[in-house]
């Protein structure tokens, strides 16, 4: 039987979008980056690569196909662009375990990105029929989470205390050096206004760490910080995932293959599960996937050493975290979306690959990355860490 294991990662820095270091480059250049280290780091002749496999919200075209290329893979080497909302990284690595399980493929990239500086590819407007049948099916992510806190009480305060954490653990990470093994520098280009005379000029930069976190955020200051849409609702920038640039990758080799080879995988793609949930309430969506995954695998909550789930808001974060009864001290040790930021189409790659890297270093064997999906819908990707 066939088996995708993981055999490199990397990824860039998440940069602040528009105002970061990514704000001048490209999503395919962002992207190009991740997979030419990634593949270094596999010890791959970029030959043989069959396939690079993207996730990619906010961009129009195959980004995966011209990344590929500009991450100097030979033009044998195909790219497919997906998009699944916040868990296109994620879905991007099922499928190119997919590609490698049951089609026969020995190594292939699977990958994420987003340029939120640079949103683009249009969605053609509003389908008529779809908004008769499902109101609420465009309604704005920050909207469903004021929705999931007002109808499941999710307090403010929760959420506040919640977002601390996560900058907190996210800070005990960083200086640790708990995130340098997974970055790979990248010089930019970037763009400057001049606050005063709004002359914009291009400075040179490099993007080296995480550039979104909040270290000196306090619980005083995020309880001040006033809600987006108005007094009555919850979300604000503060318990929030952060608008940002950047992507990673990791590549996937056959089992037998990376073995004949003497690698040492990070572990194995073992399964992944989706399911739908009501549009205006889509952060909970980990409640209905993580559980069809789990039972597919003959496996319960308590089962899972340790969990990334996607902190798009901390309503929804919260309220998937303590319906499924997760323990807090699996769940995103070293903080998430919130303090880090959330490229949405890198995501879920992003998660993947450091839930490996952290599992290897806790010594756990079952590990779980799950978000919610734009639209109403869970995501879920099952690992085994070696």
């Amino acid at each position: 039987m066939r088996e995708a294991v993981v055999v490199s990662y990397a990824r860039t820095g998440l940069a602040k979008a528009a105002r970061g270091g990514f704000n001048n480059t490209s999503n395919m250049a962002i992207l190009a980056h991740a997979i030419e280290h990634a593949v270094k780091r596999s010890k791959t002749d970029p030959k043989e690569v069959e396939d690079v496999v993207a996730g990619c919200v906010a961009a129009s075209g195959n980004v995966a196909r011209g990344a590929a290329l500009m991450a100097g893979l030979p033009i044998t080497t195909s790219g497919a662009t997906i998009n699944r909302a916040c868990s296109s990284g994620l879905n991007a690595i099922a499928v190119a375990a997919r590609y490698i399980t049951e089609e026969g493929a020995n190594v292939v990239v699977g990958s994420g990105v987003d340029s939120i500086t640079f949103q683009g590819g249009g969605g053609g407007g509003k389908e008529p029929k779809i908004v008769d049948m499902y109101p609420d099916y465009w309604m704005p992510m920050i909207d469903t989470a004021d929705v999931v806190a007002q109808r499941y009480g999710i307090s403010r305060e929760y959420q506040d205390e919640y977002s601390l954490e996560s900058q907190r653990r996210m800070a005990a990470a960083q200086q640790a050096g708990k995130f340098k093994d997974e970055i790979v520098p990248m010089k930019t280009k970037m763009k400057v206004v001049n606050k005063e005379t709004k002359e914009e000029s291009i400075v040179d930069y490099e993007v080296n760490r995480d550039e979104c976190n909040r270290p000196d955020t306090t619980l005083e200051g995020l309880s001040k910080l006033a809600p987006v849409k108005g007094p009555d609702k919850f979300v604000t920038a503060g318990n929030a995932s952060q608008l940002s640039d950047g992507a990673a990758a990791v590549v996937l080799m056959e089992a037998k293959e990376a073995e004949k080879r003497g690698l040492q995988p990070l572990g194995a793609f073992k399964g992944w599960a989706v399911a739908g949930c009501k549009p205006d309430e889509m952060g909970i969506g980990p409640v209905f996937a993580v559980p069809r995954l789990l039972e597919r695998h003959g496996l319960k909550v308590s089962d899972i050493d340790l969990w990334e789930l996607n902190e798009a808001f901390a309503s929804q974060c919260l309220y998937s975290r303590d319906k499924l009864g997760i323990d807090p001290a699996k769940y995103n040790v070293n903080g998430g979306s919130i303090a880090i930021g959330h490229p949405f189409g890198m995501t879920g790659a992003r998660l993947s690959g450091h839930v490996l890297m952290e599992g290897k270093r806790r010594g756990a064997k079952k590990v779980v990355v799950t978000m919610c999906i734009g639209g109403g819908m869970g995501g879920a990707g099952l690992f085994e860490v070696y």
